[in-house]
């Protein structure tokens, strides 16, 4: 079914889903997770939109279908457009707020506090997991790491400010009929975290705006944006000891400097680049280097769209997007075991040694990743949800005994 048809033929039935609200953390910038909002709203373009702020770009917001959100009071409060963040211990309080009292059905889009929104019994709460809160959660020691925030007093500050928002998170676990993962990583996390189970539905990734190549040039890339989990710096500095394999930068971000910084002269560091300028060089890349321990990994399967193989860090979602195999019809990439410079040099010197993975093959790993695949997995999960809500509530009360 192409996309242009989709949309019209899963958009819900008012009479079967009544009405709908959906729920985003925070609506600020155009990336994997508003991709995900983008194609629910598809499927429910009726649907009204809140967000704790919602700063999004007015050049991007047709992605919303021309959505405003309802937000909360930490959109008027100082500097909220530029420090929003900082006012996370605040955003349990704001997002238990909205009064969504009057929908039939909730969605949220979660990766922070969204799945908290208060719903009652009669209502369906599905939940589109992208993560549990990483920072509050098993990545707590590598955030506090990374923010300089080992000792002190406000180490301490904000270790119980991350104590009270995991006792909050697992709290509102409750309130959610139905967990939908973006991969079997995050549905172990939510498992660990939550206590229950999940549906894993990978996220909507474009696939047909990619073009394959089936002849690469001699450099390899690495694209996202520059922070300290996507360890470009630590690429740059691997290349930087191989003289002879050249390494194209491509992304903007606080860890900017610190990767121009690291550069050799092999190793261009271009910074933002337009969609189109980067489809061009993940194209003509000889491969995709990638070495976050990442919940999904999107410019991992826009990549391989492209027919361009990827080496990757071998932990997190990327084990479920990339395929390792000597067999010629189905590998797509090679992982590397540590986010250390030696393991990547090993991982790179292993690829020039392989045989050369095949560009057909990683293009067709990667039409797995299709939004037309996600939005019928999703309404099919809403569907369920719905199913089972009504099945409990035609069953008779359970007959209550007294004792005498």
């Amino acid at each position: 079914m192409a996309n242009v048809t989709l949309a019209p033929a899963f958009a819900n039935d008012t009479r079967r889903f009544g009405r709908v609200a959906l729920v985003h953390d925070w609506l600020v910038t155009y990336a994997g997770s508003e991709k995900v909002v983008e194609q629910i709203l598809q499927l429910f373009p009726q649907a009204d939109l809140y967000s704790v702020v919602d700063f999004f770009p007015e050049s991007q917001r047709g992605a919303l279908g021309g959505k405003h959100a309802t937000t909360s009071f930490i959109q008027h409060l100082p500097r909220a457009r530029r420090s929003f963040r900082h006012y996370l211990p605040l955003m349990p309080l704001a997002i238990e707020q909205f009064d969504l009292s009057a929908y039939d059905l909730v969605i949220s889009s979660s990766h922070a506090v969204a799945k908290g929104v208060l719903t009652g019994p009669d209502q369906i709460h599905v939940s589109y997991v992208h993560s549990p809160i990483r920072y509050a959660w098993d990545l707590q020691h590598q955030y506090l790491a990374e923010a300089g925030l080992q000792h002190g007093v406000k180490n301490w500050i904000v270790r119980s400010l991350l104590h009270y928002m995991r006792i909050w998170d697992q709290r509102t676990a409750c309130g959610v009929d139905a967990f939908v993962a973006n991969s079997a990583f995050v549905g172990r996390r939510i498992r660990k975290v939550y206590g229950s189970e999940a549906v894993v539905v990978y996220p909507p990734v474009d696939v047909e705006r990619f073009q394959m190549r089936t002849q690469h040039e001699d450099f390899y890339l690495t694209a996202s944006r520059m922070v300290p989990y996507k360890r470009v710096p630590l690429i740059i500095e691997a290349f930087a000891s191989m003289p002879s394999r050249r390494l194209v930068v491509i992304g903007d971000g606080p860890d900017l400097a610190r990767a121009s910084a690291a550069a050799a002269c092999n190793v261009t560091v271009l910074g933002y680049q337009p969609d189109a300028v980067l489809a061009d060089y993940m194209q003509r890349a000889r491969a995709f280097v990638f070495a976050a321990e990442e919940d999904f990994g999107i410019s991992v399967v826009e990549a391989q769209a492209c027919g361009t193989p990827v080496i990757a860090f071998g932990r997190g979602g990327v084990r479920e997007i990339v395929v390792e195999s000597p067999d010629p019809e189905r590998g797509t990439g090679l992982f590397f075991s540590e986010q250390s410079v030696a393991s990547i040099v090993d991982a790179v010197e292993r690829f020039e040694q392989h045989p050369a993975l095949r560009p057909e093959v990683c293009r067709r790993n990667a039409m797995r990743f299709t939004t037309e695949r996600f939005r019928r997995e999703f309404l099919s999960v809403v569907e369920r949800a719905m199913d089972a809500s009504e099945a409990f509530a035609s069953k008779p009360p359970t007959r209550q005994w007294r004792s005498a």
